[in-house]
């Protein structure tokens, strides 16, 4: 929890200036009763309307400043949890930037986006409250009891009555209602996976006719939250009227016993008018901490999921004297090199050692599930090796700081993604500082040029969220002008091109040749024709590697590349 006070650091006098405020407004409110006793017992009993003006604008004056000083608080404690949420959100969101795919894969999607912004939001709302009630609930409570007691000590007793009982339905509150707000957080999440799930897979849920099947898998997530926050609001729907009625039965035996002592000459009509309005202010001071005992909880889980992704440490870290290579070159080595998922009980790939040096074409082919995606991801140190070294340019990544090595590397992942924004705008994502003219040469270059011509607004057409008004072969051609504009020492195609008719492939794979002849490259791909003139094919089988050669040479010495070959051409083809 330290770590979340650090954020209310940089708020220090505006949540000082809110204690001073409620301070005086609390001093206000105590002293209005007592000023109303004077009223009614030197004022109006006696008919001094001279004195009943004088303390009755003097009332005003008091309860205007009161008014001012609570105006005041609000203003600077909302001021205070707004910015906390704020500074609190950027430190999540730039943390989680940090988290290598390992963290991505332990918390999920969407209960990533959930602290984000529900659980944030909780911590913020109670803040606000705690600013304000917290604070304000004992100095009413302990400033009243003593006003109370200044007034009629044995009168006080019917306070010791009810007090007992609210703390007791405060208690028996808490306790119901502390699991059931746990219990929301986590049923909150699976909410929210269900629904993104939903939006992301719409296109497969409609092709597949499972949108009955879908609506009932979120009603039912939907109803089970539904479900447990009918019984929180119940449980506080029973609090406020039970606490009501104690207030108003604690109201009636004052005015009972206080009578009698009237009738009796022990107290003044107007000490009873103050003891009252003391009793009020201790009750409405326990219905305030009730009210605060019910949040702090659910804003107690909140913060602990907040507190545990800022405690997370990403496994992939800089190295505390990163090396930087002599010489630019590109060059990468795997030496050696095995790797499984957490939790895994089989290595994802084993034993791997290659070399790709600049200017040549290395490919990688295999089954599904053969350990190519794994591989390349370990270039620009998505994950960490278990065992062995991958070396650019002769040194280890994990002693070169990630932002220069991937700075070395244009990635165009499996799934082409691209952001909101223009086309022009998702190809300068490679490179910030990037001009017109080499935005153009990498659409060019990427066989991207012509579907852009054809759109209304050519580059500054807005690219729809997700990429929705492109299709599937413009992503991913738009991904591969991204990657080029940066023009990198190591290129890396993960099974880029499969999303391309024969025709574009040809074009795009021939103006990569000159493109990248200085660079090095490595393409993963399912399609032998994509490969079929790589300097150096690496054929994956169960994590391993079960060739290595040109295409002719595996042709003859590798039984596995010869039956993927087999089974994708024909034998002219092949011939």
């Amino acid at each position: 929890m330290k770590k979340l006070v650090e954020f209310l650091k940089p708020f220090q006098v505006p949540i000082y200036l809110v204690l001073i405020l409620i301070l005086l407004q609390s001093l206000a409110e105590l002293y209005l009763p007592t000023l109303m006793a004077d009223i009614v017992d030197k004022g109006v009993v006696t008919g001094d309307t001279q004195y009943i003006w004088k303390i009755g604008g003097f009332m005003l004056l008091v309860a205007a400043g009161g008014v001012i000083c609570s105006v005041t608080a609000s203003f600077f404690s909302a001021k205070a949890a707004s910015g906390f949420g704020k500074l609190l959100r950027s430190k999540i969101f730039s943390h989680v930037g940090d988290f290598s795919l390992h963290e991505f894969d332990q918390f999920g999607t969407a209960s990533l986006i959930t602290r984000t912004t529900n659980d944030i939001t909780q911590v913020q709302q109670v803040l606000i409250m705690m600013l304000r009630m917290m604070v304000m609930a004992p100095m009413m409570c302990i400033g009243g009891i003593i006003m109370a007691l200044s007034k009629d000590t044995k009168l006080t007793l019917v306070l010791a009555v009810s007090i007992p009982v609210l703390i007791i339905i405060i208690l028996i509150v808490q306790k119901k209602a502390i699991p059931l707000f746990k219990a929301m957080q986590v049923k909150l999440d699976k909410l929210n996976r269900v629904l993104r799930e939903n939006l992301i897979g719409i296109r497969v849920i409609r092709s597949f006719n499972r949108i009955d099947h879908e609506k009932k898998r979120f009603d039912e997530a939907n109803w089970d939250l539904t479900q447990t926050a009918i019984k929180v609001n119940k449980i506080m729907a029973a609090m406020m009227p039970t606490m009501m009625i104690i207030l108003n039965l604690t109201t009636v035996a004052i005015i009972w016993f206080g009578s009698i002592r009237i009738s009796n000459g022990h107290m003044e009509v107007g000490d009873m008018m103050a003891f009252i309005q003391y009793a009020m202010q201790i009750m409405f001071s326990f219905l305030m901490l009730a009210m605060m005992f019910v949040m702090i909880p659910r804003a107690a889980v909140s913060a602990g999921r907040i507190v545990e992704v800022l405690d997370t440490i990403a496994d992939i870290k800089n190295s505390e004297k990163p090396i930087e290579p002599a010489t630019i070159r590109g060059e990468v080595e795997f030496q050696n090199v095995s790797f499984s998922y957490p939790g895994a009980e089989m290595q994802a790939i084993s034993d791997i050692s290659f070399k790709m040096i600049p200017g040549d074409v290395t490919a990688i082919i295999g089954g599904t599930g053969s350990g190519k995606s794994t591989l390349i991801n370990l270039i620009p140190r998505f994950y960490d090796v278990d065992h062995g070294k991958v070396l650019v340019d002769g040194i280890d990544v994990r002693e070169m700081t990630q932002e220069s090595l991937r700075q070395k590397i244009g990635f165009v992942p499996q799934q082409a993604v691209l952001f909101t924004g223009t086309i022009g705008e998702n190809i300068l994502y490679g490179k910030e500082n990037a001009t017109e003219e080499e935005i153009r040469y990498a659409a060019e270059i990427a066989q991207a040029a012509d579907f852009i011509a054809e759109m209304p607004k050519g580059y500054n057409t807005e690219i729809a969220q997700g990429g929705t008004n492109v299709s599937g072969g413009q992503k991913q051609r738009l991904s591969i002008a991204r990657a080029l504009v940066r023009k990198p020492e190591i290129y890396v195609f993960d099974d880029s091109f499969s999303a391309l008719d024969f025709k574009t492939d040809a074009k795009l794979r021939a103006a990569l040749k000159e493109e990248t002849g200085n660079a090095t490259v490595l393409i993963v791909a399912q399609r032998v024709s994509t490969i079929m003139d790589a300097d150096q094919i690496i054929v994956l089988d169960n994590g391993k590697i079960a060739g290595k050669g040109t295409h002719k040479q595996l042709m003859e010495t590798c039984n596995v590349y010869r039956e993927i070959v087999m089974s994708q051409l024909s034998e002219e083809e092949i011939a």
